[in-house]
């Protein structure tokens, strides 16, 4: 009989969870646990109210939880208690959101694994554990390629006024904001990443236009050279890559990987796609 397994992909602000039962899957959406800003009994409230309602299976018999926050023994130990109670004899194992991406796309091989969604960062990956990472410096200093940068650039073009009548247009219809409205919002505002990042859908609505394509390359072109080569396995292993603005412009991404002679592996938009596969396939 197979294993009834949950597995967890959690951020700061959302966790989005899969069980996997009788070879079906159910996902469910409840708030990020991060082990920094929450205690195991905090956690175990939240998991009563958002998650155990909504799952009706007496047994789990494994749990992969990978979040933010989980990458000390310490922190690890605040999210696995919080198992306990409900599932006391469920195998738990707990990692932190880098390791849960990159066996996501990698399974149990090597390869790169790129992370490009609202930040940016990328590991190199062993089979069994990551061996090298290249985190993002934040939206204010880095984050190359992410959907904040590319955001930065959107919002750069609008305000120094770079753009051409189409696009100007196009700015003012989708997002109704004055300068000010921008500026107290990135400088002001919590989440101002989010916010900045939430000005991509403009270059996903114009593809093929001069200016929006050259955005995106420019801004892949910069994780690709500032990341990517500098790992020295790049060049005889897969380079996958996760994330919405991966999924988005994956066509870029592909002929970049060809003009780097590099090899293309998958590309998906959530971890969770990939984790899923991977303990489908387990005994």
């Amino acid at each position: 009989m197979p294993k009834t397994v949950l597995i967890a992909d959690s951020g700061a602000t959302k966790t989005e969870w899969c069980l996997l039962h009788n070879n079906k899957r159910k996902t469910i959406i409840t708030q990020g646990l991060s082990p920094y800003f929450l205690t195991t009994t905090q956690i175990i409230e939240i998991l009563e109210t958002e998650l155990w309602k909504k799952i009706k299976v007496p047994i789990i018999d494994e749990i992969y939880f990978y979040g933010t926050g989980c990458s000390s023994t310490t922190n690890n130990k605040i999210v696995a208690k919080a198992f306990t109670p409900k599932y006391p004899n469920a195998a738990v194992m707990i990692d932190h959101d880098m390791m849960g991406a990159a066996r996501s796309v990698c399974h149990h091989s090597k390869g790169i694994a790129c992370i490009l969604g609202t930040g940016s960062s990328a590991c190199y990956y062993n089979g069994k554990k990551i061996t090298d990472s290249r985190t993002g410096l934040g939206y204010a200093l880095g984050d190359e390629g992410s959907g904040s940068a590319l955001g930065r650039k959107v919002i750069q073009y609008y305000l120094y006024n770079t753009f051409d009548e189409e696009l100007k247009i196009a700015f003012e219809t989708k997002y109704n904001v004055t300068r000010n409205d921008i500026l107290e919002s990135v400088y002001k505002n919590p989440f101002p990443q989010r916010y900045i990042a939430s000005f991509t859908t403009l270059l996903s609505d114009h593809r093929g236009h001069y200016m929006v394509e050259n955005i995106i390359e420019d801004g892949l072109v910069e994780f690709f050279f500032k990341h990517i080569i500098k790992f020295k396995e790049c060049w005889h292993q897969p380079v996958h890559f996760i994330g919405g603005i991966s999924f988005a412009f994956k066509d870029i991404i592909k002929d970049l990987c060809n003009n780097y002679k590099l090899q293309l592996g998958s590309i998906i938009k959530r971890p969770m796609d990939g984790l899923v596969q991977l303990y489908q396939k387990q005994p």
